[in-house]
């Protein structure tokens, strides 16, 4: 799955070989791969490329690569989704998983407990993705979906996942990906999501005011891995007319004893 690096990969956006944002052939082809596989697949080239940050010359060589392998088909008409390889990877991994059973597991008591919807998500790249949602009984329901990205400075799975990330870490990461308003209540300014994130640090949980979807409220807690390093959130969202803030935040400490008890169970 190694690539060459060509003189496309040196000069785009004025970055040498190995130092693209992209990262080494691994990274491309792994970045590939991931926004191959988003939802609304199939994806064409550009598309794929921009979103992994991969030149369009690398993407489509590395991307015949993995339609070559399996690991992605291809529609004939220049679109990507995932191939049987890949599909059958997931199967190994998610079926009769004890981790996953465990996780849905302890979601799942903790939306009955809360009566609202409950979410694990994780970092991957520049956003998080939801693995495992439970739905809350209500009629109304949020927009959310198993294998959508989210924003991380707009969601508190997001804010719990940059919670973790030095200063340095931070600036990089905002300064690659910006602080797009996602609604009128988005953190959008650097030093206000610095002052959110100390906040998350202090008290162990993060909130969602309408910041990534008008109307939903959310507040979630860090998930470690074996090694203690952040690597995604436990979260419960509410509707903001069904449910107060004041009531929102009541839950937070069994949101926290959900998230402290998937320690280690994602690496």
């Amino acid at each position: 799955m190694a690539a060459i690096e060509t003189s496309e990969d040196s000069q785009a956006g004025g970055r040498k070989g190995r130092s693209s944002l992209a990262g080494n052939a691994t990274d491309k082809a792994l970045n590939l791969l991931e926004a191959a596989v988003a939802p609304g697949h199939p994806h064409r080239l550009g598309e794929v490329a921009a979103a992994a940050g991969v030149p369009k010359a690398s993407a489509h060589r590395i991307l015949n690569n993995l339609v070559a392998t399996s690991f992605l088909a291809s529609d004939g008409t220049g679109g990507y989704g995932p191939g049987p390889r890949l599909r059958a990877l997931a199967a190994k991994v998610t079926q009769g998983c004890e981790e996953d059973q465990v996780m849905r597991a302890e979601l799942e008591v903790l939306s009955r407990r809360v009566g609202t919807t409950v979410h694990l998500g994780v970092r991957t790249g520049d956003a998080a993705t939801c693995l495992i949602k439970v739905a809350g009984p209500g009629a109304v329901q949020t927009a959310s979906r198993v294998g959508m990205q989210l924003p991380l400075h707009a969601t508190s799975i997001g804010k719990c996942i940059l919670s973790g990330l030095s200063d340095d870490e931070l600036t990089e990461l905002t300064g690659r990906v910006g602080l797009a308003a996602r609604t009128e209540h988005t953190l959008t300014d650097l030093d206000a999501l610095r002052a959110d994130l100390a906040r998350v640090r202090e008290r162990g949980f993060a909130l969602d005011e309408e910041e990534n979807e008008i109307g939903v409220h959310c507040v979630g807690a860090p998930v470690r891995d074996s090694k203690g390093v952040v690597i995604g959130g436990v979260s419960i969202s509410a509707i903001t007319y069904l449910e107060s803030h004041e009531a929102l935040l009541s839950r937070t400490d069994l949101v926290r004893t959900t998230a402290d008890a998937l320690h280690g169970l994602l690496g």
